[in-house]
């Protein structure tokens, strides 16, 4: 049977999907073009904006329609914060629990011909194990250590769609970390939902794990899908700083660099807090890239609070902004909130920022103007190959290199996107 997976959304929708296609392979599934006519669809849907809901729709409707008598199925966090969406033609619908079970769902269907729905009011607390061998065409494998949310912020839907906080167990990291290094992967991606909060549940530390995962004989880099600045505590910066593997990129969320809208968010800093830890990083490692998450027009953001988080993040010298407008969420606090923003003044602040982060993302390229840089080739084509750097700064550099080999380069010039290299 032939199978076609979509994925929206986050790092972890993406380890979980490559999951389910290394399980599907070991059953002698054919994984297809998922826009091509298959025997099965798998949306792995997203729910985090009303953009991200929208294109959830989008492709479950695509599936029907490219073959209405294949199996459908949908899952995700979109399912979870929808648990009333329902749709003539989807055959299997999960939340974000039972994805691992993908195989026998699939049988059991087969069998009954009804519709399999499986959704839970409470996640529990054991973590759902998955474990990746390969990961597809990527020179870096995800490795998913983490599930849920307890933060609570009051714009976020995700506490509601994931559950409280669970963590896989330090061994099957560590196990699973080394075979994919066995398997060729220099560069590991440790991703969760709230990936610093990682062994909370377990009485063991995040940055414990960092220290075991470090001893991995041929693991040479090793990155973290984003961490909160609240969780960048001593141990994390005495980790960091005797560190040879971690990479010199962290993604730390802001969401607002204004004390009024952060504290209507519900974060638990504010940016006095945030810019004291981002100058201890630089402390210990100066050409850290630091990029964040922000979002524009929260309800009471002002243009007055606007320009303080612009001239806040100007201030910081971040490396990159994932800038986002504020979407209504079903069910959290924010929805209740006075002064709801329009959306035009939303889209003209985005632009703004979105601007100001291509500023910053030149002046911190042109740092490493005539450096060496080590880049790990990600696409290799007749006449030029991609990859990126420790620091994330993609290179391309004008001649085939095999793909996954990591080779030294001298960088040359700045043609944005991509600094132009040379193979030393």
């Amino acid at each position: 049977m032939k199978v076609g997976i979509c994925t929206l959304g986050c790092k972890v929708n993406t380890y979980e999907s490559e999951y389910i296609e290394n399980l599907l392979k070991q059953n002698h599934y054919e994984i297809n073009n998922f826009n091509d006519y298959n025997d099965v669809y798998i949306i792995n849907t997203c729910s985090v904006t009303n953009t991200a809901d929208q294109k959830s729709r989008k492709m479950i409707h695509r599936a029907i329609k490219l073959n209405k008598d294949a199996i459908i199925i949908v899952m995700g966090c979109f399912i979870e914060a929808n648990k009333d969406y329902n749709i003539e033609g989807v055959d299997i619908i999960l939340g974000n629990k039972d994805k691992s079970k993908i195989i026998d769902l699939i049988a059991e269907y087969q069998k009954t011909k009804k519709q399999i729905v499986r959704l839970y009011d409470d996640f529990d607390a054991c973590f759902e194990d998955m474990q990746v061998t390969t990961f597809g065409s990527r020179s870096r494998a995800f490795v998913k250590i983490q599930d849920g949310c307890e933060n609570f912020c009051s714009y976020c839907i995700i506490p509601y769609t994931r559950g409280k906080c669970r963590s896989k167990e330090k061994d099957k990291v560590i196990q699973e970390v080394k075979m994919l290094v066995d398997h060729g992967y220099q560069e590991i991606v440790l991703t969760g939902i709230h990936t610093g909060h990682y062994g909370v549940d377990k009485h063991y530390t995040f940055s414990s794990l960092l220290k075991e995962l470090e001893k991995i004989e041929g693991l040479k880099r090793l990155r973290i899908s984003s961490i909160e600045i609240t969780e960048l505590d001593d141990e994390f910066l005495d980790t960091l700083k005797n560190s040879k593997v971690i990479v010199d990129h962290m993604h730390i969320p802001m969401q607002s660099g204004c004390d009024e809208i952060l504290k209507a968010m519900n974060r638990k800093y504010d940016t006095t807090y945030y810019k004291k830890k981002i100058k201890a990083i630089r402390k210990i490692r100066p050409n850290m890239a630091i990029t964040t998450d922000v979002i524009v027009g929260f309800p009471g953001e002002s243009e007055e609070l606007f320009e303080k988080t612009y001239a806040f993040i100007e201030q910081l010298q971040l490396a990159k902004l994932h800038v986002f407008p504020y979407s209504m969420r079903k069910g959290t606090k924010a929805t209740t909130l006075p002064q709801q923003i329009a959306e035009p003044i939303k889209k003209q602040r985005c632009k703004k920022l979105i601007e100001l982060s291509k500023e910053l993302e030149n002046r911190y390229m042109n740092r490493f103007l005539n450096c060496k840089q080590d880049v790990l080739i990600e696409l290799s084509k007749e006449d030029y190959s991609l990859g990126h750097t420790s620091n994330f700064l993609h290179v391309k550099i004008k001649s085939r290199i095999p793909k996954d080999k990591m080779v030294q380069v001298k960088i040359i010039r700045n043609e944005y996107p991509y600094l132009i290299g040379e193979v030393i």
